[in-house]
């Protein structure tokens, strides 16, 4: 038996995979003992979540009545349920996994304090961090691109990933993968998962949750996983269950397939729509049917990746034949593949195109010969575009009113353009000029049909004599190095050099808004004309600000998509009639010109893309980067705070924690801080990218003596509250009603009427002792799992956020920092309660027992004494998070219950 587990309920069972025995949980003993219902009318998401609780039955933690309760989950279910999960692993890429490993190090320092053992604040399970999201794209169009980059890289970050270094060092079960590797994503699929792990002869499903709201990605391969804030997935690597209400599951049924010419980024961005629309949130989503065999794994995996766009806690894809074959061709061993088959079979989680439809809390249904070539934008993911229309979209927009995510222009300001010269050329730039044309990101750096079909293209093309204009800034950042190998033996690396795609790193770039600046005269032309400039890239966020300060129109499209509108220049364009360019003999080419068959492609694939490719890609991945290699480690239980440091710094978290229960109280005379619309992202709460000037983080930078060339981004300096405090709610884009028509982090500080940075007026709040609230609307906190979403806003002394409704990862992150999220009552918004975020707000009956989802009641005061009371429902969720709302976050009430 497995050290970690027990058999209470006499479920484990043999097995045998080859030349090997195994031992397993076996579901249908619960069937047979009456426990469960039958075993195959369960979603497979939720028979493997129900494994997971038969594991891992501890009789402390997870007792016999939670199977129960699994097992009474149905479809549509009368009440909502709590149930304990415990993930098998925890990955974590930089950006997250750094503020995640300056926690650990001041709860060891917190635990030092208060008299406990350092060392008990040490990951209980496997954790990964993939170093991926520091490579910016500063040099680009040429063949030294990259290894610029990689410097750049490396000397912005050497004191993170010294840091990083001692977290390996004084951690155990704790692994650090190198910068220059690939995407966490695409590093994850196709290499550290293995869909079925062992702990000494039991065998048992390959679980996880990641710090990356695209974690998702890896339910392509039958692999159940999702995003969490890095909040919750350090209570993980502590040993805590995530306690979760019971998911409803929604069936999505597949069959037929794609047409020629149609790609898994079109199909992705459909489903994106369709499950929006449908309303999935807090759910997860299952797919089914015979569409299933037609589909490759990579494009499984690209439509799972997007889950948390279409708002899902995941998206998932049960093994079959396709996840072991895809096994097989990425390096993993035979051993590997046939333990994987064998227990999925033996557990009744194996697909095939006879497997009994399981109850669904809904079902929709695709036909995959429906789908057409599409892009999503200019500021949503789920806002698709057909590209047939995608002309008459764009200038929509231009005029379209901002809150309907257009740009406000009037009929005068349409036909802006400005000549400029840049590199000896000179060019024109108009709005819908695109800037930025980049293949990047784990959705879609990690499917060969995809990125073969882009450099067809670009063959193509270069054989024509076809340019790209000189304002488009181009590159190409695969997620790993595989896709190099295979581009070069399928001899389309040459020709994407040739247009400007070289290789720039190998990470997350612009997805993320390392995108790099523009070159001068072109960010000189956007801002001097206020042109409405485009991004098109392969990725899967378009967030207002997120990609680039100069870029308003952002749009997804595949990779095939993105060398075109590179080639075109413009999106105001229809790529379906329109020529793209002008061939060397003067003849125009258009779009169909250049795309290839879907046997050309195919082909391709067949003789470049190969196992061997991938064993050799990750034999050395831990001790592969020389550079990293030679960073100094030091070896020490605790880490040594620098006061200086602008990079790593102690956070206020824990800092003088008694270990005393502080409980909780009402909220008396708050003042609204921010008062937002709909649909803000955790990309206004805490953007990543750029740090803009003359805001509060270039303040303190400025007054660190720091230069402006050695900023890099907020999403490099999360190891710092200082920095990041002041960059919460400092969004270019950021619309706060209290100060309609301005963009950005500012406010008034109500008191005086004062205008000015949301940092400073909560600086002045703080000081005199007033609480703060945040006002929005629907969906707030979409996106990225961005716990300093939830420990910005902590910071900045909000007590609570009242909104129509929340995204999941953003709610659970804002109670895992003490942050109480409400919602209106079915029917009520901020505007029918008439409320202008003037007011002064209590938020009474959390002085007495809470209960999970109880009601709340809100008094509004106005200046002229005018009260407005409204109910509100509380959204603490779970008794659990009940109890780390008291403690004033999950993170404290680890730490408590480790220093009693």
């Amino acid at each position: 038996m497995g050290k970690k587990f027990n058999d209470t309920l006499g479920a484990v069972k043999s097995l045998k995979a080859g030349n090997n025995s195994y031992q397993y949980y076996d579901l249908k003993v619960l069937e047979q003992k009456g426990l469960i219902r039958k075993l195959d009318t369960y979603p497979v998401s939720i028979r493997i979540l129900m494994e997971s609780i038969l594991r891992n039955m501890n009789g402390k933690e997870i007792f016999e009545k939670d199977i129960e309760k699994i097992g009474n989950w149905q479809p549509k279910m009368p009440e909502k349920f709590e149930i304990p999960f415990k993930p098998a692993r925890v990955i974590l890429q930089d950006f997250t996994g750094v503020p995640a490993v300056v926690d650990l190090a001041a709860m060891r320092s917190a635990m030092k304090a208060m008299g406990g053992d350092p060392k008990k604040i040490n990951p209980q399970c496997p954790v990964d961090l993939i170093i991926d999201h520091s490579v910016q794209v500063d040099y680009f169009g040429n063949a030294s691109a990259m290894g610029k980059n990689t410097e750049l890289e490396f000397s912005r970050n050497a004191e993170r990933y010294k840091f990083l270094k001692w977290g390996q060092n004084a951690f155990d079960n704790f692994r650090v993968i190198p910068p220059a590797t690939g995407i966490i994503h695409q590093v994850n699929l196709e290499y550290l998962a293995k869909g079925v792990l062992q702990e000494e002869s039991v065998l048992y499903p390959d679980t996880l949750v990641g710090t990356d709201s695209h974690t998702t990605m890896i339910n392509g391969l039958g692999v159940l996983g999702w995003g969490v804030g890095g909040i919750e997935a350090e209570a993980v690597m502590l040993g805590q269950p995530i306690y979760m209400v019971a998911p409803e599951v929604v069936g999505f049924k597949l069959h037929g397939e794609l047409k020629e010419g149609v790609t898994a980024t079109d199909l992705t961005l459909t489903i994106v729509e369709i499950l929006r629309k449908h309303n999935v949130v807090e759910k997860f989503v299952e797919f089914f049917g015979a569409g299933l065999g037609s589909m490759t794994l990579e494009d499984r995996a690209t439509i799972a990746n997007m889950a948390p766009e279409y708002g899902a806690t995941m998206g998932f894809f049960p093994v079959d034949d396709v996840t072991l074959d895809y096994m097989k061709n990425t390096g993993r061993s035979d051993e590997e593949v046939s333990a994987l088959e064998a227990y999925c079979k033996a557990q009744g989680i194996f697909r095939t195109d006879d497997t009994i439809q399981a109850d669904y809390t809904a079902v929709l249904e695709l036909d995959l010969g429906t789908i057409e070539a599409s892009l999503a934008g200019p500021k949503r993911p789920q806002d698709r575009i057909t590209l047939k229309d995608m002309k008459k979209s764009f200038n929509h927009s231009l005029t379209d009113e901002v809150k309907n995510r257009g740009f406000g222009l009037s009929d005068k300001d349409l036909n802006r353009s400005v000549n400029i010269e840049i590199d000896g050329k000179k060019e024109t730039m108009a709005h819908g000029s695109v800037v930025i044309t980049a293949i990047t990101s784990c959705t879609n750096t990690s499917n060969p049909s995809v990125l073969i079909a882009a450099g067809l293209i670009a063959k193509k093309a270069v054989k024509l004599g076809l340019k790209v204009p000189a304002y488009v800034k181009t590159s190409l950042a695969p997620g790993s190095k595989v896709v190099e190998k295979y581009l070069k033996k399928a001899d389309l690396l040459d020709s994407l050099d040739s247009l400007g795609f070289n290789i720039v790193g190998y990470g997350c770039t612009t997805c993320i808004g390392n995108s790099g600046p523009l070159a001068k005269e072109v960010s000189d032309a956007i801002q001097e004309n206020d042109l409405v400039a485009s991004a098109v890239l392969s990725g899967n966020r378009n967030f207002e600000g997120r990609v680039n300060p100069h870029t308003k129109a952002n749009y997804l499209a595949s990779p095939p998509l993105v060398i075109a509108y590179a080639l075109a220049g413009t999106t105001d364009i229809d790529l379906t009639s329109d020529a793209l360019g002008t061939a060397k003999d003067g003849q125009a080419v258009y779009l169909k010109d250049l795309w290839p068959t879907q046997k050309e492609i195919q082909d391709l694939i067949n003789s470049s893309v190969l196992p061997e490719m991938f064993a050799e890609n990750y034999k050395n991945v831990w001790k592969d980067n020389s550079l990293w290699n030679e960073i100094a480690a030091v070896e020490n239980d605790l880490y040594a705070w620098d006061t200086d440091s602008t990079y790593i710094k102690e956070p206020p978290f824990f800092v003088g924690l008694s270990k005393e229960l502080p409980g909780s109280k009402n909220i008396e005379n708050a003042r609204a801080l921010a008062v937002l619309g709909d649909s803000v992202t955790t990309d206004h709460i805490s953007p990543a990218g750029v740090i803009p000037s003359e805001g509060p983080a270039e303040k303190f930078l400025f007054g660190r003596s720091v230069a402006r060339k050695d900023f890099n981004s907020f999403g490099s300096r999360r190891g710092n509250d200082a920095i990041m405090v002041r960059g919460t709610f400092a969004n270019i884009r950021l619309k706060n009603l209290l100060v309609p028509g301005i963009e950005g982090g500012v406010t008034r500080y109500l008191p005086t009427n004062e205008q000015t940075s949301i940092f400073e007026a909560a600086e002045k709040y703080i000081n005199e002792g007033t609480s703060l609230v945040v006002l929005a609307g629907k969906e707030y906190g979409t996106g990225s799992s961005r716990d300093w979403a939830a420990k910005g806003t902590l910071l900045l002394g909000v007590k609570a956020v009242i909104a129509e409704s929340f995204e999941r990862i953003h709610r659970s992150n804002l109670v895992g920092m003490g942050v109480l999220p409400v919602i209106y009552k079915s029917g009520d918004t901020r505007e029918s309660l008439g409320l202008s975020g003037e007011e002064t707000f209590s938020i009474v009956g959390l002085n007495g027992e809470l209960t999970p989802g109880m009601t709340l009641s809100v008094k509004a005061e106005d200046a002229n004494g005018k009260v407005t009371k409204f109910d509100v429902t509380c959204r603490l969720d779970t008794p659990v998070e009940i109890n780390y709302y008291k403690n004033g976050g999950i993170l404290h009430t680890v730490l408590r219950n480790m220093a009693k």
